[in-house]
């Protein structure tokens, strides 16, 4: 694997993403690394498992990798997106997942990092919810990875404004667990990954499971599906669509129309 690590300490697990080249962007290569690596820990029977980047990096990671996005037409955040993939892979591995952030956590990153089970950062951490700057509509999936993570209207602020939400601020409103120096980060996510070795994996299992389930267990009308589907099908068939994927390319803020 080249883009990222995968190590092992007795039943921990550490899967390190090391492409900073890129910002650490979830390209379809880096979540096939990320998913490999997911394999190698159940495979090892890993109790606990730490998602991170490279130590003392500015960007934990960009989110997807914008030139791998659909030019128009088609739905970018499809059931099988490698996104989608690797949430679902995180959400349903048996075992508990820390998320050890630091620095800027963007789009389809802050959602993987809110799918794992505990989230510890640093002070310079902040979390985005960017698709609206690129006239992208969020999946229904994926805003229920972040409603679970914060209240409504968190998550409203969050994907109608695309501003970060700094470090303290996730800690105040739930988003993240704790919030710890860049020095001590390491040492204190592997402690909480000690502690948790040392508990009955199969309890924890089925509780992350249990939890995985209802936190999605939110019923919606066929009548409903089909009037969002039809919304989004309509942004993706949109100019603005075209115009935010061409001006983030371009470096350049979008001109969106509504059109």
């Amino acid at each position: 694997m080249t883009l990222t690590r995968f190590e092992t300490d007795g039943r921990l697990a550490v899967i390190t993403m090391a492409n900073q080249a890129k910002r650490n962007a979830l390209s379809d290569a880096m979540i096939t690394e990320i998913l490999e690596s997911l394999r190698q820990a159940e495979a090892a029977k890993a109790r606990c498992v730490i998602l991170r980047s490279e130590p003392g990096v500015k960007i934990w990671s960009a989110g997807h990798d914008i030139s791998e996005l659909p030019k128009s037409h088609r739905d970018p955040l499809g059931w099988s997106d490698p996104l989608r993939v690797v949430i679902r892979a995180i959400e349903e591995f048996p075992a508990p997942i820390i998320a050890l952030i630091e620095g800027g956590v963007w789009g389809g990153a802050c959602e993987m990092a809110l799918a794992c089970d505990i989230i510890v950062a640093t002070p310079d951490s902040t979390f985005a919810i960017t698709p609206a700057k690129l006239g992208i509509p969020y999946n229904v999936t994926g805003l229920l990875t972040f409603m679970n993570a914060a209240n409504l209207h968190v998550v409203k602020e969050m994907a109608f404004t695309a501003r970060p939400v700094d470090a303290k601020r996730a800690l105040l409103v739930g988003l993240i667990n704790h919030l710890v120096e860049p020095r001590e980060i390491t040492e204190f996510c592997i402690e909480m990954a000690r502690g948790i070795e040392k508990m009955a994996p199969l309890a924890i299992a089925v509780m992350k499971e249990e939890l995985r389930v209802l936190a999605s267990a939110h019923s919606i009308t066929p009548r409903m599906f089909e009037r969002v589907q039809g919304m989004r099908r309509k942004v993706y068939d949109s100019t603005d669509y075209v115009e935010g994927v061409k001006a983030f390319q371009e470096k350049r803020p979008p001109v969106f129309q509504g059109e």
